[in-house]
């Protein structure tokens, strides 16, 4: 019968179950047992769990009459193939193709379908819906699953004031007292930047309710933040509540001891994490100590500790020490970091610019134009820098050197004017950032007008005194931009917070919460 394949079909789901499962199918097959609605979303499920989206996808468009349940399955399938070559052939589009099409959606269909866009890096979209599911009827109104699943996306584009309505709706709708609503709230604003509401939102967590993903999620917002001894007592706070860590709870704790400087307690924990912990050493562990060692200037041990890798080190390890090289000047370090990227990953125009540029630097411009030829002949292209500022709850993005905003003018007229009051306070212009063999002056202009100065001219213009400016840059911000936000931050009295590819960044009062160091 198929209901009896269908309770078959659905415990071989999520199990990594797939010859099992196709057996089964087979079986029907053999046996010229039709699936019923029911039975294929059982079927679909069970293929998408198990990474075979074709099956999937055969199955849905063979029933004639397919229902919401059904619906479901098949949105969640394509969701669920987020790096896929599917994926990169449009499937989720044809997923939400899908949820457009149907005829009667439910509190599933919706977050399905948030829940794809979140996990496939789409926030914009997974907002978009969820504020057109908020408008649906009342019985539509998103569930604590839902809030749980668009938490993410605030986080992911530094949406501070969309994640607090979001906060506040789950407020008034009694959804933000549960465990998994509540941790999803520290991440989010963790990783927009607010650390107090943070740690706010994990004390509300009832000790008993406060899982391993719960105490990560606060472990690693003190090591984004660079905080590193709150992320060591958290991590102890963990261990005594009775939570064993595992390999994530390590890449958060090391990260934090590298961004603070705390080597020695960082290796302590490294070399406890088998013996103690009976966690296993993987890449990004090693990363994360080879980055503790290069960013205290120990390049020769950080090299030495690759070395002796029981596993063949990959971009992430070289990469560490690719960034050690470039902190510290050492061009022997990093040409030999940057070469062995070259080969494991040579598609990575990120490698090929950090080398470029301290060749730059050094003024060797026949080696930044061989490394441009080799850019060019291999077809990487460059990712620009680009920053992006959340302002009355709408994201305004910024290129280097950007003129298409609409208060451009305005824009470039305030930039024009700052680098005398900067410079009658101490600021000397970094010409070494500019990176271009052209005059001074020409340099100067330049660094002017790199993403993160845009960003925070229009947020200067656009805010009123004493309001938080919150940054997020898709690169490392460069040397000159940190000394000139110091510089901006003293002289206009405002707190700014600016989100790179490493770290955050609080400028108050002339100093940043890095203390240069990162």
């Amino acid at each position: 019968q198929p209901s009896s394949y269908a309770a078959v079909f659905r415990a071989f789901t999520g199990k990594s179950l797939l010859k099992q499962g196709q057996q089964l199918h087979a079986h029907m097959l053999i046996r010229g047992v039709s699936p019923t609605a029911f039975l294929a979303a059982k079927m679909v499920a069970m293929y998408a769990s198990s990474g075979d989206i074709s099956p999937a996808s055969r199955i849905f468009h063979s029933v004639r009459e397919p229902t919401t349940l059904l619906f479901n399955s098949i949105i969640r399938a394509y969701s669920l193939y987020r790096f896929s070559g599917y994926m990169r052939d449009g499937t989720f589009e044809l997923a939400r193709e899908l949820f457009d099409k149907m005829p009667v959606k439910n509190i599933v269909s919706w977050t399905s379908m948030i829940s794809g866009y979140t996990q496939n890096g789409l926030a914009d979209n997974a907002l978009q819906l969820f504020d057109e599911m908020s408008r649906q009827d009342s019985e539509m109104k998103p569930n604590w699953v839902t809030i749980m699943s668009v938490l993410p996306a605030c986080a992911h584009s530094s949406a501070l004031e969309r994640g607090k309505k979001i906060h506040n709706f789950a407020q008034e709708k009694g959804l933000d007292s549960h465990p998994s609503v509540q941790t999803a709230l520290v991440g989010m604003y963790a990783k927009c930047g607010s650390l107090a509401d943070a740690r706010w939102c994990f004390d509300r967590i009832k000790p008993n309710s406060k899982n391993l993903v719960s105490w990560n999620s606060m472990i690693t917002a003190y090591a984004s933040h660079g905080l590193g001894m709150e992320a060591v007592q958290t991590f102890e706070d963990m261990i005594e509540s009775g939570v064993g860590p595992d390999g994530i709870s390590f890449t958060g704790l090391l990260s934090g001891c590298s961004h603070s400087g705390l080597v020695d307690i960082g290796l302590r924990y490294f070399d406890s994490m088998s013996s103690v912990y009976l966690v296993e050493k993987k890449h990004e562990h090693y990363a994360c100590v080879v980055d503790l060692l290069g960013r205290a200037g120990r390049l020769v041990e950080a090299y030495e500790l690759i070395s002796r890798m029981p596993m063949q080190a990959g971009p992430s390890v070289w990469g560490s020490l690719l960034a050690a090289g470039r902190c510290h000047r050492n061009l022997e370090i990093a040409e030999l970091a940057a070469k062995k990227l070259f080969v494991l990953e040579p598609e990575n125009s990120g490698n090929y610019v950090i080398l470029s540029n301290m060749y730059a630097e050094a003024g060797m411009w026949e080696e930044v134009d061989s490394l441009r030829g080799v850019l060019k002949s291999k077809c990487v292209k460059k990712n620009p820098g680009c920053s992006w500022i959340e302002m009355n709850g709408k994201a305004h993005l910024f290129l280097g050197g950007d003129a298409s905003h609409a208060q451009t003018r305005e824009i470039y007229s305030f930039l024009e004017e700052l680098p005398e009051k900067m410079k009658a306070a101490g600021y000397v212009p970094d010409t070494r950032f500019a990176l271009h063999d052209i005059s001074e002056e020409e340099k100067e202009f330049s660094l002017t007008t790199h993403s993160e100065k845009l960003a925070i001219a229009f947020g200067l213009l656009n805010s009123k005194g004493g309001e938080v400016l919150r940054v997020t840059k898709n690169l490392r911000i460069c040397g000159d931009c940190h000394t000139a936000i110091k510089f901006i931050s003293k002289i206009y009295d405002r707190e700014i917070v600016v989100r790179d590819v490493n770290r955050f960044h609080r400028f108050k009062e002339g100093s940043c919460s890095c203390g240069d160091y990162w």
